[in-house]
């Protein structure tokens, strides 16, 4: 395997780093506002999932208790 000297690397990471697309500011914000939505419907889903079981959970005990 061939060494690369420190200013090679230097220079090709600039390269590679030059190549990336940067989304813009309106774009972060969009999928930043997705995830805090998608996040709250699943917190929600889950939630309504834990109530559903608990509160079968305990009408079987109770029924039983």
């Amino acid at each position: 395997m061939a060494k690369t000297n420190p200013f090679q690397f230097l220079q090709q990471t600039r390269a590679e780093v030059a190549k990336v697309v940067w989304p813009s500011r309106r774009e972060v914000g969009l999928t930043t506002a997705m995830v805090a939505v998608m996040a709250t419907l699943t917190a929600i889903f889950f939630f309504l999932v834990d109530l559903t079981i608990r509160t079968g959970l305990q009408a079987v005990l109770n029924y039983f208790g």
